[in-house]
């Protein structure tokens, strides 16, 4: 497989957005409203669609659910523990920490289910959505709990009215009970939903920045090296351990290779933290991603073959 061409379509929309965000008049408040319409609206219409399209058996994808927030769960843990790492501790500003440690397992979800699209087709497509729908509330939880003895309020309340979560949600209970879009509305559906990939990632390239990296070197290149080297070792051995179908493999070791979420800054930054160093992060990460993903599904998977 032609990892170079795989790749391309997603991050040449990145690349796209970073350079009308720095050198035309679409400038940074222009994506901030593109990053509202597609996370209220677009994105969350691609879910509920991809979700429902195809019918779910919760019987055979019980295995990788399990697989799915088993991996979610190692990323948080090893993500808080980093100040107690050998060679960390007393190397690592508890504050810049608190803001950061979202970046080692969060993921972004328009470069996940571009790529999954062309790698496993509507099967693949369904599988992300609702691995997404399912790790989303606790990667939420995870991302905020570490900042929310400084003022954050109402996470509850947050979860709650989260549109990807009613999207998800909605879209299962619609799925399990037989129900299917109109066929004379399944081309809007679907206009939206492409809409929303290409928005979102050309929306992630604007909100890239490189700055304020040097403030925090380990925990930097540690957070770095969990989210794009340890995490997709971390899935292959979930991979083997819940015995995941070759399809199943592919959607979980893709998964742990992605690029963290785009909103990681604008997180921070809304709870008073430093949003321009996980701003630097989360574009390392994204680069980083060119580099993750052939990793996990050029060198990773194959060795699961020869081990079924």
């Amino acid at each position: 497989m032609n990892f170079a061409q795989l790749l391309f379509p997603d991050f040449s929309l990145i690349l796209i957005g970073y350079l009308l965000c720095r050198f035309t008049a679409l400038n940074r408040g222009v994506w901030q409203q593109v990053e509202s319409l597609v996370y209220f609206l677009l994105f969350p219409v691609l879910l509920f669609h991809s979700i429902i399209k195809s019918p779910l058996d919760l019987g055979t994808a019980s295995s990788f659910i399990a697989a799915g927030l088993a991996l979610a769960a190692c990323g948080i843990g090893l993500a808080y523990a980093l100040p107690y790492w050998p060679g960390l501790r007393g190397h690592i500003d508890r504050r810049e920490h608190a803001a950061a440690a979202q970046v080692g397992f969060r993921f972004n979800s328009f470069v996940g289910l571009a790529l999954v699209d062309r790698l496993a087709g509507a099967q693949g497509q369904l599988l992300i959505a609702v691995l997404i729908g399912v790790c989303v509330p606790l990667l939420n939880v995870a991302a905020v709990w570490p900042m929310v003895r400084h003022g954050e309020k109402g996470l509850g309340r947050e979860l709650v009215r989260n549109p990807l979560i009613i999207a998800t949600l909605s879209g299962l209970l619609a799925n399990l009970a037989g129900l299917h879009i109109p066929l004379w509305l399944e081309p809007t559906v679907t206009r939206l939903g492409s809409a929303s990939l290409a928005m979102g990632l050309m929306a992630a390239g604007a909100g890239m920045q490189l700055g304020h990296l040097a403030s925090a070197k380990a925990l930097s290149v540690a957070l770095l090296a969990l989210k794009h080297f340890i995490l997709p070792l971390v899935a292959w051995g979930l991979s083997l351990a819940f015995g995941l179908t070759p399809v199943q493999a592919t959607v979980l070791l893709a998964f742990s290779a992605l690029p963290t979420a785009s909103s990681c800054y604008v997180l921070a930054a809304r709870m008073g933290f430093n949003g321009p160093y996980v701003a630097g992060l989360v574009t390392v990460s994204t680069l980083l991603a060119i580099f993750s993903l052939p990793f996990a599904l050029g060198i990773l998977l194959p060795t699961l073959e020869t081990l079924r």
